[in-house]
């Protein structure tokens, strides 16, 4: 999907963002990985603020990137909701420059679904990243469980048209290719959500 395209179609799902922040179960999956961001944090791809409840504000300093003017305008209103002071950027990941090592911790949430090269990204991560920082994922992707793992490969053309991302994504796989190096990961929903704590490896 063109990137134009898929901006029109995130700025008209803000609404549906915005009722999911309450969702109990993405709730409680943000509350065991978002905690742990601190110091300097980039997240790519704050869509409405979901992860704004979970930080622990007076350890971060947040610079959050969305593509969608739309979502960041709803982000902005939920970062004042909790007392957040956050930098906004409306830019996409793919065009964003920053110099090496310029963040503690990267944060991103339900987004290597909707990249065209989610690999290209992570390695933006592992670049952006402190040696000695970390890489926060929550993530959703092709289940291990070979009957769910086929209906996700047989639906996700539909799934891109109607949501704009992926559901077909081996998310441990891509980030394994990456330069990114896993340190823990935990699954959930019949392997089908990631929780994943990554940090700066060497260059493959």
């Amino acid at each position: 999907m063109k990137k134009e395209k898929l901006i029109k179609k995130y700025d008209k799902h803000v609404k549906i963002y915005e009722n999911n922040i309450s969702n109990p179960t993405l709730a409680n999956w943000r509350s065991k990985i978002i905690p742990h961001a601190y110091g300097k944090v980039l997240e790519v791809g704050v869509g409405v603020g979901a992860n704004f409840p979970f930080y622990q504000k007076e350890n971060v300093a947040i610079t959050a990137v969305d593509f969608s003017q739309e979502m960041v305008r709803s982000a902005e209103q939920t970062a004042q909701y909790y007392s957040l002071d956050v930098n906004f950027l409306v830019k996409d990941v793919r065009d964003l420059q920053f110099e090496p090592n310029s963040f503690d911790c990267i944060v991103s949430t339900l987004t290597l679904c909707s990249y065209p090269d989610p690999i290209n990204v992570l390695n933006k991560f592992h670049e952006w990243c402190n040696k000695d920082g970390q890489v926060l994922l929550m993530e959703h992707g092709l289940s291990s469980l070979t009957s769910i793992s086929l209906l996700q490969k047989f639906i996700d053309p539909l799934f891109v048209k109607v949501a704009g991302c992926h559901c077909n994504r081996n998310i441990i796989e891509l980030i394994e290719q990456s330069n990114l190096q896993i340190n823990k990961v935990e699954r959930n929903m019949k392997d089908i959500i990631y929780l994943i704590w990554a940090q700066a490896g060497e260059i493959k």
